[in-house]
């Protein structure tokens, strides 16, 4: 059975920050705006760096908007997509795809942790916590995930000059310098995202990424943040174990459409 949305009846004055500081926290150099809809062109691997975020219900009719965006995605060598939320405008925008046969791609849940944790504990032995700039921990994700150069060089760039701070931090065995988990931080006044937590295959299991993300929050509390978010796969039960013993619950989900059954 799918978990309720919003369990803890979360103001949906929050969740509508939440959901401006994600689009903050992810914008590309590559972005322009188009009778209300900002169309993102990253070529990196995050598809909200890459999609039409439709933040406004414009003026043009619905047809001629998505003909001019699908042109804009095409000079840009990108695949046609559209992420829907809670908040997207028109409304209807899902139903007015979906009944033209658009795929629904993604099945996303943000997760939000109203109170951030005050203490973390020591770390684990024989591991270092490093901070990493923006090209180092795109790096650091991309041998973890086995994203190629282009989307780790688009994820380097898209950090460096994101209007919200990140830091990218991870977990290295100091015997021989692997990293076993990484994970970043984007603050926004008092809103902390969390951000491409991954754990090495063979450091699964260890609490290691749990012990990361509180130590994390624990940072982002000090400097001034009261409330967390996150993106994470419906499906990663895993992660989403994790991120429930930290406090998170869903607020909201998203999805995306497009008209390409290949896009990925």
């Amino acid at each position: 059975m799918t978990p309720p949305l919003n369990p803890l009846g979360l103001p949906e004055t929050l969740l509508s920050r939440v959901e401006d500081a994600g689009i903050n926290a992810s914008a590309p150099p590559q972005q322009r705006w188009l009778d209300g809809w900002l169309l993102r062109f990253s070529p990196g691997k995050a598809k909200r760096a890459r999609c039409v975020q439709a933040v406004a219900d414009g003026r043009l009719p619905l047809d001629e908007r998505l003909a001019l965006c699908a042109q804009a995605f095409a000079e840009a060598g990108l695949p046609m997509v559209v992420r829907l939320t809670p908040f997207s405008r028109p409304l209807g925008l899902d139903a007015y795809l979906a009944a033209r046969g658009w795929h629904l791609i993604d099945d996303t849940r943000v997760m939000v942790a109203p109170q951030l944790p005050q203490t973390a504990g020591l770390v684990p032995q024989g591991l270092r916590l490093e901070m990493l700039d923006a090209a180092g921990f795109a790096e650091v994700v991309g041998d973890l995930r086995g994203s190629p150069a282009g989307q780790r060089l688009a994820q380097a760039q898209r950090l460096a000059v994101s209007p919200v701070p990140y830091q990218g931090w991870v977990l290295r065995r100091m015997s021989d310098a692997v990293v076993l988990v990484c994970g970043q931080t984007a603050i926004e006044a008092d809103l902390v995202g969390l951000y491409d937590v991954f754990t090495h295959p063979e450091a699964r299991g260890q609490g290691l990424a749990r012990w990361l993300c509180t130590t994390l929050l624990v940072q982002a509390r000090a400097a001034g943040a009261r409330t967390a978010y996150l993106q994470v796969d419906a499906g990663n039960a895993p992660a989403r174990a994790i991120y429930h013993r930290l406090g998170f619950a869903d607020g909201y989900a998203y999805h995306y459409r497009t008209p390409d059954a290949d896009a990925h």
